[in-house]
């Protein structure tokens, strides 16, 4: 799930960038690549995954043609910032692989 989501931001970001926007509109495409590489790396995973929600949701909302690919990668970001990086990733590394155990009755 955290390569679709990134590789999806990083190619939205690179694309956009590609264009030649001047510098402030280059911003959201900048930050949508590094959110995107950070997704790739599993690095700050819940952040970056709550910022791919936020900036897929907004580009769904405020650009115009086809809004699906955006929602898309939202939905993947909001279930990457709920799920965590799983057991590949620089989180797991770092900070250890969380499992929640439920124990029985």
């Amino acid at each position: 799930m955290r390569l679709a989501a990134g590789i999806g931001l990083v190619v939205h970001g690179v694309t956009k960038l590609q264009g030649g926007p001047p510098f402030g509109s280059a911003l959201l495409p900048a930050v949508t690549t590094c959110v995107g590489i950070l997704l790739l790396a599993g690095l700050w995973t819940p952040i970056a995954g709550a910022l791919a929600a936020v900036i897929a949701l907004w580009n769904a909302f405020s650009l115009p043609g086809d809004p699906w690919s955006c929602i898309m990668l939202g939905t993947l970001g909001a279930a990457l910032a709920l799920l965590g990086p799983g057991a590949w990733s620089v989180d797991a590394r770092l900070f250890g692989w969380k499992r929640v155990r439920i124990p029985e009755r």
